[in-house]
């Protein structure tokens, strides 16, 4: 017991084939393979731990009560929200500031729909994760890509490129922060001069912020709209779904300061006929929220063993290294060393050591000779994902 909560053991094996799952029942789909039944998936950021139990004792007791009609948006979600942010970043915001989506991902497809038109440019840095080039590609928008230089196992911007690019007549600008898949927490001097040099460029920003509450000490994460020193160009996104796994049930914030492109982005669900959150995800949103920072605590601590036992244990095979990331669930293992090319890689993992890693590649300009590893997961499956990945190598 902590407080008046129960808080998981973070150990329990749950099966989760044949429950609707990507991460588990999409194998034979995503990896091309005809039998998944022996294949450990450590791939999509979806965690395998259960849900923190304060989130779902809320939900149990909102389906003690039989009814499920239309429902509002509870002011107390957005007090939750507001209350979280500054008391885990520092940031004041407003509710009025907040408008809800169903997630992050369409919160972003709505914004750049909105604020740009066919064939505007939209910059995005590499490697990157896939929908951040997807969804402007889909919307007909161009992708300016900047690669991020490596320093060490994780990544630093390149502000001579970053600068040309912004020169291009680029309409939107696609941060994320904390990064993804490198895990780097970006510096409160990064994101002010990027604020900045976008605030001089006339270019809007959108900040994905959803691994920002999986950040390891000492390292603190920075909103950009703390950092900016205007914040009218900027659209930030948080979620509690990454923190707390409630991917399933959906739903996101749109931060939006600027009151004239909060209007706009209204206007915009008004005529989609978007009737904004279900009940269970206001439920499971203000649950975790309010009560989630002592689960949140031990997850962290959970996931930060996981992460040095990984490092410590493959670090030894020849040709592999990693660095531990600032933030987030996910490794991102360098195995140029090997010798190996992407193809030869993955066939290794997924026919000798029957193990699902997602490839480099995916992630754009920078992503080959690497793999993202999802470590979010009890400590034995963490063992023997690490016992395949070394059978798959010897």
């Amino acid at each position: 017991m902590k407080g008046d909560f129960i808080l998981s053991d973070f150990s329990t094996i749950f099966n989760r084939r044949n429950t609707f799952s990507v991460k588990w029942d999409m194998l034979k789909q995503v990896y091309a393979i005809e039998d998944d039944a022996d294949v450990l998936p450590m791939w999509v950021a979806d965690m395998d731990f259960s849900l923190a139990p304060v989130i779902q004792q809320a939900i149990h007791k909102r389906l003690e009560h039989p009814v499920f009609g239309y429902s509002i948006t509870p002011e107390a979600v957005k007090d939750a929200l507001s209350s979280w942010v500054y008391t885990k970043h520092q940031l004041e915001i407003e509710n009025e500031w907040i408008l809800l989506r169903h997630g992050v991902i369409p919160g972003m497809a709505e914004v750049v729909e909105a604020f740009s038109e066919i064939g505007d440019k939209v910059l995005v840095h590499t490697p990157i994760y896939p929908p951040f080039k997807g969804i402007p590609n889909t919307l007909e928008r161009e992708v300016v890509t900047c690669r991020l230089k490596e320093k060490g196992n994780s990544f630093e911007l390149d502000w001579d490129a970053f600068e040309e690019c912004l020169q291009q007549d680029i309409k939107i600008f696609i941060l994320c922060n904390p990064h993804n898949p490198g895990g780097k927490v970006w510096s409160k001097e990064d994101l002010t001069k990027m604020a900045s040099l976008c605030k001089m460029h006339n270019v809007l920003i959108l900040s994905d912020e959803i691994h920002s509450d999986l950040v390891f000490k000492p390292n603190k994460h920075v909103p950009l709209l703390v950092a900016a020193e205007e914040i009218d160009h900027i659209i930030t996104f948080f979620a509690p779904t990454k923190t707390f796994n409630l991917a399933g049930i959906q739903g996101a914030a749109t931060i939006v300061p600027n009151d004239e492109l909060r209007k706009a982005l209204e206007n915009s669900a008004a005529r989609r006929g978007d009737m904004g959150l279900n009940v269970f995800s206001l439920t499971a949103m203000q649950a975790a929220y309010e009560h989630g920072a002592p689960w949140l605590e031990e997850l962290i601590d959970v996931i930060e063993g996981n992460m040095e036992y990984v490092i410590k244990q493959l670090s030894i095979i020849e040709g592999i290294k990693i660095s531990k990331p600032e933030g987030s669930y996910l490794l991102w293992i360098d195995y140029r060393g090997t010798g190996l090319n992407e193809k030869d890689m993955m066939n290794l993992l997924l026919t000798k050591g029957k193990l699902a890693l997602e490839p480099g590649t995916k992630y754009g300009e920078g992503g080959d000779g690497f793999l993202r590893m999802n470590v979010a997961c009890p400590r034995a499956t963490v063992e023997e994902g690490v016992s395949r990945f070394k059978h798959a190598l010897s």
